[in-house]
């Protein structure tokens, strides 16, 4: 029988929380109900839903993808993310791809990390997944004298929602 625990794939085969279960079923039901989706979802599955608070005495859904499967849920983005916060009433939802961090090889080994592994090149990613309907066109670090850095980050097409949730990512 299908269910809506095909729509969650966790690694390790742990079990999925309540709130990552909410969100499976979510899908289930917009892949069943939604003729525009269903063929797009039906071989789309998610890794892991957390919730988190945004500045502003707001929340946001952030639901990673498995990295495969990114340019799947782009294509549907708008759609999905649209009739996700119709069920989330009031939060911002939020697809990021599953990345995966390597450590600097140590010294004198012969391996080396791909670029795309490290841990600055998955913060840009990710926050380019957090901004997507946007693209990013440029980016400011400003140092202060604490030690604190503040990034500004310029958008070819700014949302209302991206403003909100620019703060999900302090550095």
């Amino acid at each position: 029988m299908y269910t809506s625990r095909k729509k969650i794939h966790k690694d390790k085969d742990a079990e999925p929380t309540e709130f990552e279960e909410t969100v499976a079923q979510y899908l289930f039901d917009l892949e069943n109900t939604n003729q525009d989706l269903k063929s797009d979802l039906k071989d789309l599955y998610i890794n892991q839903a957390i919730q988190m608070d945004v500045a502003g005495n707001r929340k946001a859904v952030v639901i990673y993808v498995p990295f495969r499967l990114r340019k799947a849920f782009r294509k549907i983005h708008l759609r999905l993310v649209r009739e996700l916060e119709k069920k989330f009433s009031g939060k911002d939802v939020v697809f990021i791809a599953t990345r995966r961090i390597v450590r600097p090889p140590k010294k004198g080994s012969a391996v080396q990390r791909p670029r795309t592994r490290t841990l600055t090149a998955v913060h840009d990613a990710m926050l380019e997944d957090v901004v997507y309907p946007a693209e990013i066109v440029g980016k400011r670090v400003r140092y202060r004298i604490d030690g604190s850095k503040i990034m500004k980050v310029s958008f070819c097409e700014v949302d209302d929602r991206l403003n909100v949730l620019f703060f999900l990512f302090p550095i």
